[in-house]
């Protein structure tokens, strides 16, 4: 496995990407709520990304998808198609996942979860799913195994009836949307798959969780996975960089603390 180091140059064109991807997310929070459509936040992501950040939306024409973003709706595991005629509703939870690919050609990628007014069930998952993001962030060094970090959150969903999404995974990420390695979500490394981290490695942990099982199915548009069971899912995603000492949150926004990566 080819898992690509950062060069310091190359450093610093993550974290401007990491930072682009961060602040679209930000932009955009105040316009999700009730009666907005999903593809009128997502014509407004690509708007901000072209012409107020310069970039491009790097899902946008990427093997054939043709929006800016992915907006995954309730039981909509990932790569959910943005719609006009989609608005949102009262206990909607959704999941936009964000990408952009600066002019220097790096990538950021994140996605958070948004919640319509008020659902129980789906604000209990999300918070879930986040810590289940954190735990395993918090566990971010060179030297540790792809597989505790895992391990970490399949412990964590698990432990609260949840279950963790096998079909996707998040990946490396730099000059290429996806790199070298592969993460699971769960322990299901093969033995030369469960790479040590090293300084330099960027790559996105994105953890789906489901309420329900976690079998998936992409429905007849060759994008949309949703839950078998249509039970609901939550995702939270961020792009990360292993540093000599732990890690740094390259697509952190200003909406979270990060203080315990300090201890």
């Amino acid at each position: 496995m080819n898992v690509p180091i950062k060069t310091p140059s190359e450093i610093e064109k993550m974290r401007e990407a990491g930072r682009q991807a961060a602040s679209v997310l930000e932009m955009i929070a105040p316009y999700i709520q009730e009666g907005v459509s999903t593809g009128d936040i997502d014509k407004r992501c690509h708007d901000y990304i072209v012409n107020e950040l310069g970039s491009v939306p790097a899902p946008l024409n990427y093997h054939g998808y043709t929006h800016a973003t992915c907006i995954s709706l309730n039981h909509v595991v990932c790569h959910g198609f943005p719609d006009f005629s989609k608005k949102l509703k009262k206990g909607d939870i959704l999941n936009l996942d964000i990408t952009v690919k600066t002019p220097d050609g790096y990538h950021g990628d994140s996605s958070a979860m948004f919640i319509i007014g008020e659902t129980i069930q789906g604000e209990r998952l999300c918070r879930i799913t986040q810590e289940c993001l954190y735990k395993s962030i918090a566990l971010v060094k060179p030297g540790v195994r792809l597989s505790e970090l895992a391990r970490v959150i399949q412990k964590h969903a698990e432990g609260h009836g949840y279950s963790v999404v096998r079909d996707f995974c998040g990946h490396g990420i730099g000059a290429g949307f996806h790199e070298d390695p592969q993460f699971l979500h769960y322990d299901g490394y093969a033995p030369d798959a469960d790479i040590a981290l090293e300084a330099g490695m960027c790559f996105t942990i994105e953890p789906m969780i489901n309420v329900g099982g976690y079998k998936t199915k992409v429905l007849r548009d060759g994008w949309t996975a949703v839950t078998k069971d249509k039970s609901l899912s939550a995702q939270w995603e961020h792009t990360l960089l292993v540093t000599e000492t732990g890690v740094e949150v390259l697509t952190a926004r200003s909406d979270e603390d990060f203080s315990f990566l300090d201890n």
